[in-house]
């Protein structure tokens, strides 16, 4: 209950500007100088802040055509804020505060066939990897548009939230778009599509296997302020952890995994208390009694 609250919380911080409706406008103020941290799209007509997978595509487009000296402030910038947020939360943010991640979880509530939907060798783990390396980085840095600029590849191609938060809210509001709708639309609404059907039959799959987002925070799960910890003289190897854990860890193994989206469920299912937070102060933020 307590992660809902959070959850719905964090939806309404990253999408404040609800007088879209009536403005029919992208809200431009100060704060969207600033990047939430949450996978949620700069174009959305709620939006109050910037997405950081889109502030790094754009520096790395605007390579291009500006001179790196110019881009030294908005880096260091993004630099600082994955540095935060990772060093401190790490995939916490995932599981507690991303609003595509919260929408996730509210359609694989759906009753339907749920299974674990896994490729061979379980190389799907590493789609997000390519993801990453290849529509964030590669994309903008090989490619450029008519005017030179570098173009923005998984915003362009790929990104779901985008599709639905920016594409189809703006088309709901701005009804002259639709004159503007190519093939390249239709191909970001049939993934859409898709990945709503895989996170309504294996939750979290967008987290799980194509978030290059998630990928960044996990990085940082070994080091982040919010490490799990084994007691291994309570652990009596039930798995109970394991057979919770809804990315498919076995927490006594990999506790800090970068798949973690540390929802910490294992720590409020284990029986004898062997999972626990290993920085004592971050009892503070959130209670041991919260999880009881």
């Amino acid at each position: 209950m307590k992660r809902r609250i959070v959850q719905v919380f964090s939806l309404f911080l990253h999408n404040g500007y609800l007088v879209f409706p009536f403005t029919k406008t992208l809200y431009t103020g100060p704060l969207k100088g600033f990047c939430a941290p949450g996978l949620n799209c700069y174009s959305c007509p709620a939006s109050l802040f910037s997405c950081p997978l889109g502030v790094l595509q754009n520096i790395l487009s605007a390579l291009k055509i500006l001179k790196w000296q110019t881009l030294i402030a908005p880096f260091l910038y993004l630099l600082g804020f994955f540095l935060f947020f990772g060093l401190t939360l790490g995939r916490f943010i995932c599981g507690w505060v991303c609003p595509f991640g919260f929408l996730q979880d509210l359609i694989y509530k759906i009753p339907f066939l749920k299974r674990k939907i896994t490729f061979p060798w379980r190389t799907q783990k590493y789609l997000k990897h390519l993801v990453l390396i290849g529509l964030v980085f590669w994309v903008p840095l090989t490619f450029q548009n008519e005017i030179g600029y570098g173009i923005l590849g998984f915003c362009k191609f790929l990104c779901p939230a985008g599709t639905l938060e920016a594409g189809y809210l703006n088309l709901i509001l701005t009804s002259e778009l639709w004159d503007y709708i190519g093939r390249l639309f239709y191909f970001k609404t049939l993934f859409l599509l898709g990945v709503m059907i895989l996170v309504l039959v294996d939750y979290r799959f967008f987290c799980k296997n194509l978030c290059p987002l998630g990928l960044i925070y996990g990085l940082f799960n070994k080091f982040s302020f919010l490490r799990f910890k084994i007691d291994v003289d309570r652990c009596t190897r039930c798995k109970a952890c394991e057979k919770i854990c809804p990315v498919d860890i076995y927490p006594l193994e990999e506790p800090n995994s970068v798949e973690c989206i540390r929802c910490l469920n294992c720590v409020k299912i284990c029986p004898h208390h062997a999972i626990h937070i290993e920085k004592g102060d971050f009892n503070r933020v959130i209670p041991s009694g919260c999880f009881k």
